[in-house]
């Protein structure tokens, strides 16, 4: 992966953090991740070695710190690493790299790799699944979850987005925060299918949520809605109408 192609968020990271992290958004995402891996990082198991691998505000890490894991946080932006040291002055037990996944290669390995949000700014996003699983101890877990294609076709194809969908959703004036690499799922599973790995589990998150007609219940009835995305978001069809998708995988 190239540095110069893939996408970095230095000069955005206080933009992004109040996009995605101050809205119900943001929150719903990430509590639905958290709920997808408890059973791996609930408190009561072994303290694991995990890395997030573009971390972004550091809101996983801080999540997985105060669960008693060791973390390491890495991101390409320097930004990014900055406002997570921020983020989790008062914890110990992490350390911070800044740098693409290709300089990750040569450390240790962990039991676990998160990788949430990230390929779909990525230049060559199944390279780095191959990246992400040479990370990972022998039996570990990795989390990937990833802006999912299909779903962005179907919302906007809702909204009467017609020009948009036809040209392949991309935009002719590129815009920082809006994923230029979003994947199709079934290809992701089908390439997974290829390596040494095992899928234990695939998740649709925000099956529902980005899709109410009254927008104003995305706040008013969140538990709901998050019942509902637990509920459901593991089972077909709903999953796949997810704005992320989420794959738990075995090395």
């Amino acid at each position: 992966m190239s540095k110069n192609t893939d996408q970095s968020f230095d000069t955005l990271m206080h933009k992004f953090a109040h996009n995605i992290y101050g809205s119900s958004k943001g929150k719903l995402r990430h509590e639905l991740l958290v709920n997808n891996l408890w059973q791996y990082i609930k408190p009561e198991g072994e303290p694991l070695e995990i890395i997030d691998v573009g971390g972004g505000t550091g809101i996983m890490c801080k999540t997985l710190l105060e669960l008693g894991h060791t973390l390491t946080f890495n991101d390409l932006s320097a930004d990014a690493v900055t406002m997570a040291k921020q983020n989790l002055a008062d914890y110990q037990n992490v350390t911070f790299h800044c740098g693409s996944l290709n300089a990750l290669n040569d450390s240790k390995q962990f039991d676990m790799v998160i990788c949430h949000a990230v390929l779909e700014w990525l230049s060559s996003p199944f390279d780095a699944i191959t990246s992400l699983i040479d990370l990972v101890k022998p039996g570990g877990i990795i989390s990937l979850s990833f802006f999912n294609k299909d779903a962005h076709r179907f919302g906007n194809l809702l909204y009467g987005n017609f020009d948009y969908v036809e040209a392949d959703m991309k935009n002719k004036n590129t815009v920082r925060l809006n994923p230029n690499n979003a994947l199709e799922p079934k290809q992701v599973l089908a390439h997974l299918e290829e390596l040494p790995v095992n899928v234990l589990n695939t998740y649709g998150i925000r099956c529902f949520h980005d899709y109410l007609r009254d927008i104003s219940k995305q706040t008013s009835e969140y538990e709901k809605i998050k019942a509902a995305e637990i509920k459901y978001g593991h089972l077909e069809p709903y999953k796949w109408l997810g704005k992320y998708f989420q794959v738990v995988i075995q090395c």
